[in-house]
């Protein structure tokens, strides 16, 4: 086959059902149709190799389109049907939408169990059982706040994939408590979605922390590049491996996540994680959602600022002197935002760039 030869790539019908759409995915991991993308795109055509596209955006940076092979897909699905100790003829149910890699993840596990996945994406009502499923921890907090034919439909799996965003510690515990089996997943789109486990790489991955920190993927669940931008793939794929935006560490043979490398901040000459900020406002306040974010400053360089939604009202005051001791004194936010809900961006992420946004209109 020519090195440059392509592929029609079809731009899925957002109206199809979770059938149709496996059944379209089913044909291009077999290439006897298109490569599918789930999302606009202004590609008509890609590498043969590419079965999937999806396109990708971070909290802060420029929209990606991934192409992934059906040999990474098919990698990754079969993995974590092992990990779950999945069996021919067991259910997923569908949680998540399909312009996501977890999405598209759930119809590619059914596919490899020979099994259609349970479509609840707009259910009503009560919701029938399956053995497992994929979530976000928006969704996770819904179910453990009042939405109880979730909470339910989530008691009777076998295991319940987490992944998307951080999951906080509290949440996380109260989830342990309702009797909901988590499995805490860590991964991307570039790894086929989610690749470690509870900390422990799936089968075919390696892990390892590069020298500034970061964390570093290989196996046969990577994508095959960036279209578009190639070069930024190739600054990415060093050797064989992924080096993502990740800090992280091993603990006795397990992957801690830090955070991200584009998290952090300088502000007045100290670094700041703005995970790490989310993340323990989060385990103090777990009825209160946070996000936090920076905003260009002339005395601090950049400055911390924290975006505040809920129903219970949680004072500024409060939260400076929270994070000042545990912290430090540099960690107090120079602003606040309070909203009634967060602009998420793709599943679970928080959208920083619209909070800086929504944050200099409120200023003027």
């Amino acid at each position: 086959m020519e090195q440059n030869a392509q592929r029609e790539l079809r731009s899925a019908d957002p109206h199809w059902t979770a059938s149709e759409s496996m059944a379209h995915v089913l044909a291009a991991l077999k290439s006897d149709g298109p490569a599918l993308v789930f999302a606009p795109s202004s590609l008509t055509h890609v590498p043969q190799a590419i079965t999937l596209v999806i396109r990708t955006t971070g909290s802060s940076g420029a929209a990606k389109e991934v192409g992934l092979s059906a040999s990474a897909l098919l990698s990754s699905a079969r993995a974590s049907n092992k990990a779950l100790g999945a069996e021919f003829g067991n259910s997923w149910s569908l949680l998540l939408p399909l312009t996501h890699i977890a999405g598209i993840n759930v119809l590619i596990r059914a596919i490899e169990l020979g099994t259609e996945p349970i479509d609840l994406r707009s259910h009503k009502g009560e919701f029938p059982r399956a053995d497992f499923t994929a979530i976000v921890p928006t969704q996770l907090f819904k179910a453990l706040n009042g939405d109880d034919q979730l909470l339910k439909h989530l008691k009777d799996a076998k295991a319940v994939l987490v992944g998307g965003a951080a999951l906080a510690a509290d949440l996380h515990l109260q989830a342990k408590n309702a009797g909901i089996n988590i499995v805490v997943t860590y991964g991307m789109t570039e790894t086929s979605g989610g690749c470690v486990y509870d900390g422990v790489p799936l089968d075919g991955v390696e892990i390892s922390i590069t020298s500034e920190k970061r964390i570093a993927i290989k196996g046969t669940v990577l994508a095959h590049t960036y279209l578009g931008a190639e070069e930024l793939w190739d600054e990415k794929f060093k050797d064989g491996w992924f080096i993502s935006s990740d800090f992280g560490r091993i603990e006795n043979g397990k992957l801690i996540v830090e955070g991200r490398s584009d998290d952090v901040i300088i502000t007045g000459g100290e670094n700041i994680s703005l995970s790490a900020i989310e993340n323990s406002l989060h385990d103090h306040f777990p009825q209160v959602s946070f996000a936090a974010f920076s905003v260009n400053d002339e005395q601090w360089g950049e400055s911390l600022h924290v975006a505040i939604a809920g129903e219970k009202s949680i004072s500024d005051v409060e939260i400076s002197q929270y994070l000042s001791e545990h912290f430090g004194d540099f960690s107090k936010p120079q602003g606040y935002l309070h909203l009634a809900k967060l602009p998420l961006i793709g599943i679970g992420k928080v959208d920083r760039k619209k909070l800086i946004e929504l944050y200099m209109e409120a200023s003027h």
